[in-house]
Protein backbone atom coordinates (compact mmCIF):
# COMPACT_ATOMS: atom_id res chain seq x y z
CA UNK A 1 0.00 0.00 0.00
CA UNK A 2 2.71 2.46 1.01
CA UNK A 3 6.40 2.13 0.22
CA UNK A 4 9.22 4.13 1.75
CA UNK A 5 12.53 4.52 -0.07
CA UNK A 6 15.47 6.03 1.78
CA UNK A 7 18.66 7.54 0.42
CA UNK A 8 21.63 9.54 1.59
CA UNK A 9 23.44 7.33 4.05
CA UNK A 10 27.16 6.72 3.94
CA UNK A 11 30.52 7.13 5.64
CA UNK A 12 31.56 10.49 7.06
CA UNK A 13 34.20 11.75 9.46
CA UNK A 14 33.26 13.07 12.87
CA UNK A 15 32.12 16.66 12.61
CA UNK A 16 30.80 16.14 9.10
CA UNK A 17 27.29 16.27 7.70
CA UNK A 18 24.88 14.00 5.87
CA UNK A 19 21.36 14.47 4.57
CA UNK A 20 18.92 11.58 4.52
CA UNK A 21 15.82 11.55 2.32
CA UNK A 22 12.79 9.29 2.38
CA UNK A 23 10.06 9.31 -0.24
CA UNK A 24 6.69 7.66 0.30
CA UNK A 25 4.74 6.26 -2.62
CA UNK A 26 1.73 4.06 -3.26
CA UNK A 27 -1.99 4.33 -2.70
CA UNK A 28 -1.82 7.12 -0.16
CA UNK A 29 -4.79 9.10 1.03
CA UNK A 30 -2.99 11.01 3.75
CA UNK A 31 0.34 10.91 5.57
CA UNK A 32 0.23 11.89 9.21
CA UNK A 33 3.54 11.72 11.04
CA UNK A 34 6.87 11.03 9.35
CA UNK A 35 10.06 10.33 11.19
CA UNK A 36 13.46 8.75 11.51
CA UNK A 37 14.58 6.02 13.87
CA UNK A 38 17.98 4.42 14.24
CA UNK A 39 19.39 1.17 15.51
CA UNK A 40 23.00 0.64 16.46
CA UNK A 41 24.49 -2.86 16.82
CA UNK A 42 23.33 -4.49 20.03
CA UNK A 43 20.91 -1.68 20.84
CA UNK A 44 17.19 -1.15 20.52
CA UNK A 45 15.71 0.96 17.77
CA UNK A 46 15.22 4.52 18.98
CA UNK A 47 13.43 7.62 17.78
CA UNK A 48 15.71 10.23 16.26
CA UNK A 49 13.21 12.83 15.05
CA UNK A 50 9.57 13.06 14.06
CA UNK A 51 7.45 15.65 12.26
CA UNK A 52 3.70 15.95 12.00
CA UNK A 53 1.77 16.96 8.91
CA UNK A 54 1.47 20.42 10.44
CA UNK A 55 5.21 20.74 10.96
CA UNK A 56 5.51 20.08 14.68
CA UNK A 57 8.84 18.41 15.41
CA UNK A 58 10.18 16.16 18.13
CA UNK A 59 13.85 15.27 18.62
CA UNK A 60 15.81 12.86 20.75
CA UNK A 61 17.87 14.74 23.32
CA UNK A 62 21.06 13.30 21.84
CA UNK A 63 20.52 15.02 18.47
CA UNK A 64 18.92 18.32 19.47
CA UNK A 65 20.79 21.26 17.97
CA UNK A 66 22.62 19.01 15.48
CA UNK A 67 19.86 17.33 13.42
CA UNK A 68 16.96 18.97 11.62
CA UNK A 69 13.93 17.15 10.29
CA UNK A 70 11.76 18.63 7.55
CA UNK A 71 9.19 17.42 5.06
CA UNK A 72 7.76 18.31 1.69
CA UNK A 73 4.10 17.35 1.81
CA UNK A 74 3.66 17.84 -1.94
CA UNK A 75 6.36 15.22 -2.56
CA UNK A 76 5.50 12.95 0.39
CA UNK A 77 9.14 13.21 1.38
CA UNK A 78 10.88 13.65 4.70
CA UNK A 79 14.46 14.79 5.20
CA UNK A 80 16.97 14.56 8.02
CA UNK A 81 19.84 17.01 7.93
CA UNK A 82 22.57 15.71 10.24
CA UNK A 83 25.36 18.09 11.22
CA UNK A 84 28.25 17.81 13.67
CA UNK A 85 28.06 14.04 13.42
CA UNK A 86 29.63 11.94 16.15
CA UNK A 87 30.83 8.31 16.14
CA UNK A 88 27.91 7.47 18.45
CA UNK A 89 25.53 8.48 15.66
CA UNK A 90 26.65 5.39 13.74
CA UNK A 91 23.60 3.21 13.11
CA UNK A 92 21.14 2.01 10.54
CA UNK A 93 18.61 4.80 10.06
CA UNK A 94 15.02 3.83 9.29
CA UNK A 95 12.33 6.04 7.83
CA UNK A 96 8.87 5.67 9.36
CA UNK A 97 5.49 7.09 8.60
CA UNK A 98 1.93 6.81 9.79
CA UNK A 99 -0.17 6.95 6.65
CA UNK A 100 -3.79 6.35 5.71
CA UNK A 101 -3.94 4.29 2.50
CA UNK A 102 -6.78 4.85 0.04
CA UNK A 103 -9.92 3.00 1.18
CA UNK A 104 -8.67 2.85 4.76
CA UNK A 105 -10.03 4.79 7.71
CA UNK A 106 -7.17 4.66 10.19
CA UNK A 107 -3.44 5.24 9.85
CA UNK A 108 -1.00 2.38 9.39
CA UNK A 109 2.69 2.25 10.30
CA UNK A 110 5.21 1.80 7.51
CA UNK A 111 9.00 1.38 7.55
CA UNK A 112 11.77 1.87 5.05
CA UNK A 113 14.48 -0.71 4.46
CA UNK A 114 17.09 1.28 6.38
CA UNK A 115 20.23 3.13 5.36
CA UNK A 116 23.61 2.82 7.04
CA UNK A 117 25.26 5.88 8.53
CA UNK A 118 28.83 5.41 9.73
CA UNK A 119 30.76 8.18 11.47
CA UNK A 120 34.49 7.62 11.84
CA UNK A 121 36.51 9.21 14.61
Amino acid sequence: QVQLVESGGGLVQAGGSLRLSCAASGRIFRINTMGWYRQAPGKQRELVARITSGGTTTYADSVKGRFTISRDNAKNTVYLQMNSLKPEDTAVYYCNCNAVPIAYITGQEYWGQGTQVTVSS
